[in-house]
């Protein structure tokens, strides 16, 4: 069996240094296209594209897709006014994560969303965005630093099957935005243990693949959750 391809979403900033250089770029923390290539798959980068066609060409050649990490959805939106502590929009990267998550929906294509990709997943149907939690320093630590605080799985959930049926579960996180409302179809399935913030999503429908978690798997060694994704586009696949 050939191993599956997985589209990985990427920032799109406007000033990046490396080497002799300081240009825009498009880049992505190298844990993930690492997590996916310990998990069996290739690994391509999908940086922000205006095309109306090319969400759709772009997940008819991919096997799965992982909606990366990053900074605030606009609070637009999800038809909201925007906190003062809510970050910049990045309007480009809204619009092409919002219609690679549509096409993946609606093409069945499995979708591991990480942490701004949950909460993208959330908004893409129909649901809203707490801007700022009360609790956000138990979610997000010193600048830069993942803190690891205990999720609770729901058992019986496609999660709760990817982890092995854990009662509590450490993850590495760093946000302080959250899901507030849920969006149509979508079941909450893993709840941070002190505060109760909602740590996944998955669809209602368990037949397709689509997981949310609101930590950051690829700043681990935790492989269950990408390579739960391998498997599902591996089938996919063929």
């Amino acid at each position: 069996m050939k191993p599956p391809l997985i589209g990985i979403t990427t920032y799109l900033e406007p000033s990046a240094r490396w080497g002799d250089w300081d240009l825009p770029a498009a880049l992505l923390p190298a844990g993930y296209h690492r997590m996916a290539q310990r998990a069996g798959a290739r690994a391509v980068l999908l940086p922000p594209d205006d095309d109306p066609a090319a969400a759709a060409e772009t997940l008819s050649r991919l096997d799965g897709l992982v909606t990366a990490g990053g900074p605030d959805i606009d609070p637009a939106r999800y038809g909201a006014d925007r906190d003062p502590r809510t970050g910049p929009a990045y309007p480009e990267r809204d619009a092409w994560e919002l219609a690679l998550t549509r096409e993946a929906l609606a093409r069945r294509v499995p979708l591991l969303a990480v942490c701004r990709g949950m909460q993208l997943l959330n908004v893409a149907l129909g649901g809203t965005l707490v801007q700022h939690m009360a609790t956000t320093e138990a979610h997000r630590g010193p600048r830069g630093v993942f803190t690891p605080h205990d999720v609770s799985p729901v058992p019986g959930s496609l999660l709760a099957k990817v982890l092995g049926h854990e009662a509590v579960v450490p993850v590495p996180t760093y946000h302080h935005q959250a899901v507030d409302t849920l969006g149509e179809g979508l079941v909450a399935t893993a709840h941070a243990t002190h505060d109760g913030t909602v740590e996944a999503l998955e669809l209602v429908d368990a037949s397709h693949f689509v997981l949310g978690v609101q930590w950051h798997p690829e700043a681990g060694e935790d492989l269950r959750l990408m390579q739960a994704l391998a498997d599902a586009a591996a089938a996919l696949s063929g």
